[in-house]
């Protein structure tokens, strides 16, 4: 199998059911953020050193295979076909349980926190900003289209979780937080 089809010389991509779109299609822009947050996650963990944040990412990209899986499938039928493109609800658990035990080792906040500080840390943040765009597109996205309501609870804990983790990677380093 090539890597270039050139079905997608003109301007268009194919969705999951096989139809076509324009590559600006909201769709399109909402799975293309995931898919660049997963690749910004993937440079967390080529720089990080710690094995448990290393696990917690390398799930948390898997998941975000499956939310992009769903939001590339107008017939909301992927993830009932294909059990690793569904998102268990448990996994906003998961990610709440990981953001307090992370949370506890801080200082509570006092004031805004700039990005920044370590370089682990640094692209954490790096993260959270894409994810929070990630978010908004595909808050867009579900106005005009249905989407399972467990996509945008899902990006918006990661975007909460990856702050908490930037703050932790950054303490963990010796590098208190900057604040604004």
């Amino acid at each position: 199998m090539k890597i270039y089809t050139r079905t997608g010389d003109q301007g268009e991509t194919g969705l999951v059911d096989g139809s076509r779109v324009s590559k600006d299609d909201p769709r399109v822009a909402a799975y293309g953020d995931v898919d660049e947050l997963n690749a910004v996650l993937g440079v967390v963990r080529a720089h990080a050193r710690d094995a448990a944040l290393d696990g917690l990412l390398l799930q948390i990209q898997r998941d975000l295979f499956a939310l992009g899986a769903q939001l590339a499938d107008p017939t909301e039928q992927v993830a009932a076909r294909k059990a690793k493109a569904a998102v268990a609800p448990e996994r906003i658990q998961e990610l709440e349980a990981a953001i307090d035990r992370h949370e506890a080792a801080l200082t509570p906040l006092r004031a805004f926190v700039l990005p920044g500080g370590a370089p682990t840390g640094a692209f954490l943040h790096l993260a959270r900003t894409v994810c929070r765009r990630a978010e908004r597109t595909i808050v867009a996205l579900g106005r005009a289209h249905k989407l399972d309501p467990l996509i945008e609870t899902y990006v918006n804990r990661l975007s909460d979780l990856l702050f908490v983790l930037a703050r932790d990677a950054n303490r963990a380093a010796g590098h208190p937080d900057d604040t604004w």
